[in-house]
C-alpha cells in the first residue's frame, strides 16, 4: 500500500545553505535599517533638546516681564550662586528646583540625572565632581567681571540672532562661544536666542557660525 502522507521524520528541513542565506538576508536588512534608526534617535534627541531650550526661553521671558525687561544675572560660572543667577532664578518659574537644591548629579558622575529640562539627551558629559551644566548662557551678553550687569531685552538690536543660551561643550553655567558644543547634534549645537527662538548652528571655531536661518549669531552685542 502506498503511503498517502510523508512521515514526520522524512519531511524536508532547512538545509545549511538555506539557513545561511536567511541569516545573510536578515543581516543586510538590519544594516539598512540601523542607520535610519540611528538618525531617528538623533532627531528625537535633538527635538527634546530644542524643547528644553524653549522652556528656558519661556522662563527667561517670564523673568523679564516681571523684572523691568532685564535678562537674568549670569551667576557664578561654577554654579555656586544661590541668588542672582539664571540657574537659581529661572527654575522656579518652570516649577522645578534651583540648581543648588538639585540632586547628587551635580557633583557625582555616577548619579542618575534629575529633571530632564537641565539635560540634553545627546550630551554624554557628567559631573567632574564639582558641577554640571548641559546648557550655558552667553557671557558676552551680560558682560564680564566688574562689567557684569543684566541686559535689557529691548536694548538688544538683533534679538533673533543674539545668543542667550546654548548646548554646552563644557560644564560651566556661563561661558563664551568657545563652550559651544562642537558636535552634539549632527556637527552643531542648538542655540536659544534672545527673542525665544531656537535653532541649530554648526560649530565653526575659526569664524562666526551661520545659523540655518536668520544670519550669523551675535555673541557680543
Amino acid at each position: 500500500m502506498i503511503p498517502t502522507s510523508t512521515p514526520q521524520s522524512l519531511r524536508r528541513a532547512f538545509t545549511l545553505v538555506e539557513l545561511l542565506v536567511t541569516v545573510a538576508v536578515v543581516a543586510v536588512l538590519m544594516s539598512l535599517a540601523l542607520p535610519s534608526l540611528g538618525r531617528a534617535v538623533d532627531r528625537a534627541e535633538s527635538v527634546t533638546c530644542v524643547g528644553n531650550l524653549r522652556q528656558w526661553g519661556l522662563a527667561t521671558a517670564l523673568y523679564a516681564s516681571d523684572g523691568g525687561d532685564f535678562l537674568p544675572w549670569d551667576g557664578a560660572p561654577n554654579g555656586i550662586s544661590t541668588t542672582r543667577a539664571w540657574y537659581a532664578d529661572l527654575p522656579p518659574l518652570l516649577g522645578i528646583r534651583p540648581y543648588h537644591e538639585e540632586g547628587a548629579w551635580r557633583t557625582n558622575a555616577a548619579a542618575p540625572l534629575g529633571n530632564p529640562v537641565w539635560f540634553c539627551p545627546s550630551n554624554p558629559r557628567r559631573s567632574n565632581g564639582h558641577l554640571l551644566f548641559h546648557y550655558c548662557v552667553n557671557r558676552g551678553l551680560n558682560g564680564h567681571g566688574d562689567r557684569t550687569e543684566p541686559t535689557r531685552i529691548g536694548s538688544v538690536t538683533a534679538p533673533s540672532r543674539t545668543v542667550w543660551m546654548f548646548d554646552n561643550g563644557g560644564r560651566a553655567a556661563a561661558a563664551t562661544r568657545s563652550n559651544l558644543h562642537p558636535s552634539v547634534h549632527g556637527g552643531g549645537a542648538n542655540v536659544l536666542f534672545v527673542d525665544g527662538s531656537v535653532r541649530r548652528i554648526p560649530h565653526r571655531p575659526e569664524a562666526d557660525a551661520e545659523g540655518s536661518a536668520g544670519g550669523s549669531p551675535v555673541w557680543t552685542p
